[in-house]
């Protein structure tokens, strides 16, 4: 039994000394938290302790970091055995607001190589300056935005939403607008901006007036002192769609159905000034009649509306779509939106793509 014990013990202490054989790294910690620390306070360091534990020098060859994370002051001479020394690792929080997690790699001549160490923590955003928030100017009027969209809007709702705005200027100055469509109504809060003050331009989109469906866009002049002024237009949109959410499940089992044969039609590779057409065929696949709102297409692409806006159950019809590719070159992709009473997809996109090889 004694013999046993002795080799077990002699096992033991072999294998210790085998694990402490050369050069060891041992890091006071492998993470550090800032915690929350403030963007325009500048960049924050950490200094890692490391200690060599083995029974040889311990050499860093080289220490690699992550995007905004650096490393400086690490010793570039071997460290003895039982030595300790620091590593300071450096977070540039310039630009980065929000939480962080960076980390450094240390090589040395120790075994595994590459030892991570990590800087956590939360960057609070520097205040915004004036000419920051406000950088569209008419005048000594700023604005946060020169558009303004109000998303998707139901057919039959108003919806609003504003614009911030900010006098630059010395002297008060009040806002007004000209070229308002009826669907909007535009006033500003206050009234009349004092110098350093903010203020909202107010808007509201009336859906219900418009005589229009999917994206809609009004351009308004923007009137400061009452005076024009070069580039003083702000544009208002809004994604005009059909409400469909008070239909029964009745009405829904016999509202009108498209199905297209197909919604893309690859044309492949041609030429430029080749002229690409291609019909779009579809059927009213539902139980009532189907009614095309509007189609539209984006640059470079014209379509021609089928004879009949109004299709009846089981009835097909067709979309033509040509696309000039006069000036055109590399990979293109044409789309066509089209909008319908169908409520389970009333707006469709269809598109042309291709590549056009320049002349």
């Amino acid at each position: 039994m004694k013999t046993i014990f002795a080799s077990l013990f002699l096992f033991m202490a072999l294998s210790v000394i085998g694990q402490q054989a050369g050069p060891q790294i041992q890091v006071d910690k492998n993470t550090h938290n800032f915690g929350m620390i403030k963007e325009e306070a500048g960049p924050v360091s950490y200094n890692f302790e490391i200690r060599n534990t083995g029974n040889s020098p311990l050499i860093i060859s080289n220490v690699s970091s992550s995007c905004g994370c650096t490393a400086s002051d690490w010793p570039k001479e071997p460290l003895a055995p039982g030595a300790n020394t620091t590593i300071k690792a450096t977070y540039n929080p310039k630009g980065r607001p929000g939480t962080f997690n960076q980390s450094i790699t240390v090589y040395t001549n120790a075994a595994p190589t590459g030892t991570v160490l990590t800087l956590r923590g939360q960057v609070e955003p520097k205040p915004k300056t004036p000419d920051e928030i406000y950088r569209r100017r008419i005048g000594d009027l700023g604005m946060s935005n020169s558009h303004l969209s109000v998303g998707k809007v139901s057919n039959k709702d108003k919806v609003s939403s504003s614009l911030d705005i900010y006098n630059f200027g010395e002297e008060p100055v009040t806002v007004s607008f000209e070229r308002v469509p009826s669907h909007i109504s535009i006033t500003t809060k206050p009234k009349t901006l004092k110098p350093n003050e903010a203020g909202t331009i107010d808007v509201t989109f009336d859906a219900s007036s418009v005589d229009d469906w999917g994206f809609v866009i009004s351009r308004i002049s923007v009137l400061v002192n009452e005076k024009q002024t070069q580039g003083n237009l702000i544009s208002i949109s809004g994604n005009i769609e059909e409400d469909f959410s008070k239909l029964s499940e009745k009405e829904l089992a016999t509202a009108a159905q498209v199905s297209f044969a197909q919604t893309q039609m690859e044309f492949g590779s041609i030429d430029e000034g080749t002229l690409v057409k291609h019909d779009f065929e579809f059927t009213n696949t539902g139980k009532s009649d189907l009614i095309i709102r509007k189609i539209s297409a984006s640059c470079g692409c014209t379509t021609v509306a089928p004879s009949m806006t109004i299709i009846k159950p089981g009835e097909k019809s067709a979309i033509s779509a040509s696309f000039r590719t006069n000036g055109y070159s590399g990979r293109q992709s044409k789309t066509i939106t089209v909008i319908t009473n169908d409520p389970k997809q009333s707006t469709m996109l269809l598109r042309l793509t291709g590549t056009v090889n320049k002349k």
